[in-house]
């Protein structure tokens, strides 16, 4: 897999691939804009061309943008769905410009609506967000905890949305942590095995391009979105070493989004990559 951790967004995109490069990450994932407004900023081509330049001088072959978290597809306000619209058809632009691989994003809360005229609404709004996307760039929709009447917290969900839109440039990215939260059991080699037979019925291994690695402390179930220390949480050293070992997911990417600052990013990145070293041994 291609391990890489979310570098924030300020210091811009030298910092960011000098932080990951310094890590011995081979991944990097990155606000385009502030992740907490609808403003976005005018795209910087040539800027967004060295960052491709300087990745490839690192070693970093895979990298998103995670959109904004004010991204929220199924509302029914015209005020927030169009503009969210508006956000995710920038990061799109943005990964074209920058020959970044994925644009991950969340689906949002469907709130009061009906679950089912939510469902289709979203399945509208990707579609015009597919419209123009460049090619080498994937869509990418990140599963949730599972909490109320947030989409995509079940595999079977996001495979549906997957097969209604049925754009080739669509694909899943499965957070660990969320993942665990909405009741599936990851911490053991047989509980991934059955997690992944399951998105391979429900989504297809070929559409599943992304993981964000983030151990947990909610028990299982428990749909709460609470990211934790690689190994230091209910998932487990367990967990992540058969993910590590799945012989179906060796050209998958793998994001941490674990809490911290940076001795927390050198510690989980030398955990991952010693589960991962462990798994080939």
């Amino acid at each position: 897999m291609f391990l890489g951790l979310h570098v924030g967004e300020t210091g811009g995109y030298d910092d960011a691939v000098a932080y990951s490069a310094k890590l011995g990450c081979t991944s990097i994932q990155i606000f385009s804009n502030s992740p907490k407004t609808y403003r976005v900023a005018p795209i910087d081509v040539p800027a967004l061309e060295r960052f491709r330049d300087a990745r490839a001088a690192a070693g970093i072959v895979t990298s998103a943008i995670h959109t904004s978290y004010l991204i929220n597809l199924a509302s029914d306000d015209p005020k927030i769905s169009n503009g969210s619209l508006r956000l995710l058809k920038n990061d799109l632009a943005v990964a074209a410009a920058g020959r970044i691989d994925f644009v991950n994003t969340h689906l949002g809360s469907y709130g009061k609506r009906d679950r089912t005229e939510g469902f289709a609404a979203v399945v509208q709004l990707l579609e015009r967000a597919l419209e123009d996307i460049a090619p080498g760039v994937y869509l990418v929709l990140e599963n949730s905890a599972g909490a109320g009447q947030l989409c995509g917290g079940t595999l079977e969900e996001l495979g549906a949305f997957v097969r209604a839109v049925g754009h080739p440039q669509l694909g899943v990215c499965l957070d660990t942590a969320h993942s665990w939260a909405a009741g599936y059991d990851i911490a053991s080699r047989e509980g991934v095995d059955r997690f992944i037979d399951l998105a391979y019925e429900t989504i297809t291994l070929e559409r599943l391009k992304m993981f964000h690695f983030n151990d947990t402390q909610i028990p299982l179930g428990g749909h709460k979105d609470r990211h934790w220390h690689i190994g230091e949480g209910l998932i487990g050293f367990e967990g992540f070493r058969a993910l590590a070992a799945h012989p179906a997911l060796g050209d998958k990417t793998a994001i941490l989004e674990t809490p911290g600052e940076e001795a927390d990013d050198v510690r989980n990145m030398q955990s991952i990559r010693l589960i991962f070293e462990g798994a080939r041994a």
